[in-house]
């Protein structure tokens, strides 16, 4: 009797946008994926994938072209700009394809709601590339709470020292507020994020200020569409008023700060700084039995844990170091993507949640409409019952109305 073999089908993926997170794809073969295919109008995309990948690869003007030529294409990582998510990825979704859109989800409360709608009835599996979720020192501080060495969460603070944000969002169209809507949804979606991750909890009411406060009085503007961001990322770009060729439109705040209250009563506070020198994210958690703080955010930093009472103590009482992560979230991005092939390929549980997506993105828009109308409060709406109960179940439809 011959005992037949049954090799199984390579897993195939395909990148929409070779910008400056097109280096996701990189990980897609170690995740066990073969990359198959880049979509981008620009001709140099081809050239420049070659230098990324090692290889070239076939190029598609657009997503319809790219189904046309691979009609049974699995995954697709959707790293275009953020206002071309929507579009992107609602044709595949609607194909059926896996679809990983780097964070955020959309620009618009709207649009997000929408592409979970889509993939909830299309039965295509969605994922948000939220990579803060699998960096050390958040899975750290997380497991610090799950242990109850802090008690119950009852506020979260984070300040967030950009300090390349001249060169990451005000030399492209990140500075253009019709591209992105604002830097509290652009760069703060991560954060938010996080922080609801942190409490078990989404915003519902949000209140923020901001101003364009820097950036704005910098003459040397340029169409910098002929390059990308590393072209022009440099360390002596210091300081902030002596930036060159920054974008001819900037309309988006370059500081922001806002305050939420979460639906679980914590209250919660974000501030976002694009001309600092340094560069990182500080977080304190504080609970009923104490409280934590990250000093350093990557390899060689530590999250600091205080339970008792004292005065000032600037160890705390517990050092935790933080390992990994040393490349910034280059180690996140790779388990990110690892996570997104798993769950495309066989339905796995995930920690990233496109529901968690939405929710980062709907505080965002509601305090970025706050800063810009004198500060009024907002209220952030919800999705309704029946779609966040298959999110919260990982997509899967005999669960989600157990």
């Amino acid at each position: 009797m011959t005992t037949m073999t049954i090799i199984p089908k390579t897993f195939t993926v395909a990148l929409v946008g070779v910008g400056a997170r097109a280096g996701l794809a990189r990980h897609v073969e170690s995740a066990g994926a073969t990359l198959v295919a880049t979509v981008d109008p620009d001709p140099a995309a081809t050239r420049r994938a070659a230098e990324l990948f090692g290889r070239e690869l076939p190029r598609y003007e657009d997503v319809p072209a790219l189904l046309a030529h691979h009609p049974d294409l699995d995954g697709v990582i959707i790293a275009s700009p953020d206002d071309t998510h929507h579009a992107v990825a609602t044709p595949l979704l609607e194909a059926g394809v896996a679809v990983y859109v780097e964070k955020p989800l959309a620009i618009t409360t709207e649009d997000a709601d929408d592409l979970l709608e889509t993939a909830y009835r299309c039965d295509a599996r969605l994922y948000v590339g939220h990579n803060m979720r699998h960096m050390h020192v958040v899975r750290l501080m997380k497991q610090i709470i799950d242990r109850g060495e802090i008690g119950q969460v009852q506020a979260i603070w984070c300040r967030h020292f950009v300090g390349a944000g001249g060169d990451f969002y005000f030399k492209d169209w990140h500075a253009d507020r019709s591209h992105q809507g604002g830097l509290l949804l652009q760069k703060g979606a991560h954060d938010i994020d996080v922080m609801h991750w942190l409490a078990g909890s989404s915003t519902r009411e949000v209140v923020a200020m901001g101003d364009l406060m820097v950036y704005g009085r910098v003459q040397s503007r340029r169409d910098n569409s002929d390059r990308r961001m590393w072209d022009w990322y440099s360390l002596d770009n210091w300081p902030p008023l002596e930036q060159t060729d920054l974008n001819p439109v900037i309309d988006v705040e370059d500081i922001s700060m806002m305050t939420m209250r979460l639906d679980s009563g914590v209250l919660a506070s974000y501030q976002q700084c694009h001309f600092t020198p340094d560069y990182w994210r500080s977080y304190t958690v504080i609970g009923t039995e104490g409280r934590l703080e990250n000093f350093g955010d990557g390899e060689g930093g530590e999250v600091r844990v205080w339970n008792r009472r004292s005065g000032y103590l600037e160890q705390g009482h517990v050092q935790y170091p933080i390992v990994g992560d040393a490349r910034g979230h280059n180690d996140a991005d790779a388990l990110t993507v690892a996570e997104f092939v798993r769950f495309a390929r066989d339905g796995a549980s995930t920690d990233t949640s496109p529901l968690g997506a939405r929710d980062a993105v709907a505080a965002a828009v509601a305090a970025t409409r706050s800063l810009r109308s004198g500060s009024m409060p907002q209220l952030v709406p919800q999705v309704r019952d029946e779609l966040a109960d298959y999110y919260r179940s990982h997509q899967r439809r005999e669960t989600a109305h157990a």
